[in-house]
């Protein structure tokens, strides 16, 4: 990917520099975000270097820094390929989680690192899609100017500072009694701690992937992130069998609930209702303060795993996504084509 440098003119009087990674100091990136209110893993360099290394994925990031060397704002999107050369250009879409991170939610530095965005990425992925992470509608208009649409998706977040009771008493009583069947029926959960488990909990989450068919990031994620300390791994056991599996990345206060997945046939063990209360306890106890339960659809369509995640408790938040598509024609032979791939799936 060419390297992108460009000066932007903003109204607080200086130039700003519009850079690759390449040209940002690491340290300088890593405390942005740390210091950022709205910080989050998915901006970090630690992340940058994980996708880096990960099979079909590419990062981009770019930062805004002042005439003396001080960062303005970040942004760090991955464009993923399901496959490489053509077939994986048709695949191509760039994710954007949490970003950017602009300081003092400056809008004019937002319009540069999303202009300079915008003219490299559109070239190397069908669309792009910018998941909120917190309420960022002081941007809308300008995603609106750069022709991104917004469209509602909800998250959940469980505040992970209450007690232990007040949490088991947010749960839906149907969530308590299947806990307590789980437990019954002997299953239990265990931190992961080797790449052997690691590969077994791996193999859970393609089984249940297909199952969806949906595709899933290649086990080089996720290996890489568990060697950067930035993932732990939750397991469900049922007579020293793993049947059910948890991915959670940790970054400052908050835990957020990446990939999860259990065995069909251990329905009845109940390894997907037992699991997120353990890692909830864990999470309290080890000093976490926000549970981050992830995606829950759109609001007003039915969707079963919002449905599952609301019987933890928490709090139903609408922050929404920005969605572009740089390449339409590739991207309407590409959205039949998945469907295609699906259909085929079910055969």
């Amino acid at each position: 990917m060419a390297k992108y440098e460009e000066h932007w003119k903003v109204d607080f009087g200086e130039v700003a520099y519009m850079k690759v990674i390449q040209d940002i100091n690491m340290k300088k990136w890593a405390d942005f975000v740390y210091e950022h209110p709205h910080g989050t893993i998915f901006q970090t360099p630690v992340m940058y270097e994980v996708y880096k290394q990960t099979k079909h994925y590419e990062p981009i990031a770019l930062a805004i820094v002042d005439n003396g060397g001080s960062l303005l704002g970040i942004l760090m999107a991955v464009i993923q390929r399901e496959y490489s050369g053509i077939i994986g250009s048709m695949t191509a879409r760039s994710i954007i989680w949490g970003g950017p991170l602009v300081k003092d939610d400056e809008k004019k530095i937002c319009e540069s690192i999303l202009s300079a965005y915008d003219g490299i990425v559109r070239k190397h992925a069908l669309y792009s899609e910018f998941r909120n992470l917190w309420d960022i509608q002081a941007y809308t208009s300008v995603f609106d100017y750069f022709d991104y649409s917004y469209e509602e998706h909800l998250n959940i977040f469980i505040d992970l500072t209450l007690s232990e009771k007040a949490l088991w008493d947010g749960l839906y009583p149907q969530k308590r009694n299947k806990i307590r069947k789980a437990l019954k029926a002997g299953t239990t959960v265990h931190q992961l701690d080797d790449h052997k488990d690691i590969e077994k909990a791996y193999g859970i989450l393609c089984h249940v992937y297909e199952r969806a068919k949906l595709p899933i990031a290649d086990k080089s994620l996720f290996i890489h992130a568990y060697n950067a300390h930035i993932v732990k791994f939750f397991g469900a056991f049922n007579n020293n069998t793993m049947i059910g599996a948890r991915c959670i990345l940790v970054y400052r206060h908050t835990l957020y609930d990446w990939y999860a997945g259990s065995l069909w046939d251990s329905r009845d063990k109940y390894p997907n209702d037992l699991l997120p209360w353990e890692i909830i306890k864990w999470g309290r106890a080890q000093g976490y303060t926000i549970f981050d339960f992830g995606g829950a659809g759109k609001p007003g369509e039915k969707y079963g795993v919002r449905d599952f995640k609301k019987q933890f408790g928490g709090s139903v938040v609408n922050y929404g996504r920005f969605t572009k598509i740089h390449q339409p024609v590739k991207y309407r032979i590409a959205k039949k084509g998945f469907s295609l791939w699906q259909n085929l799936k079910k055969e």
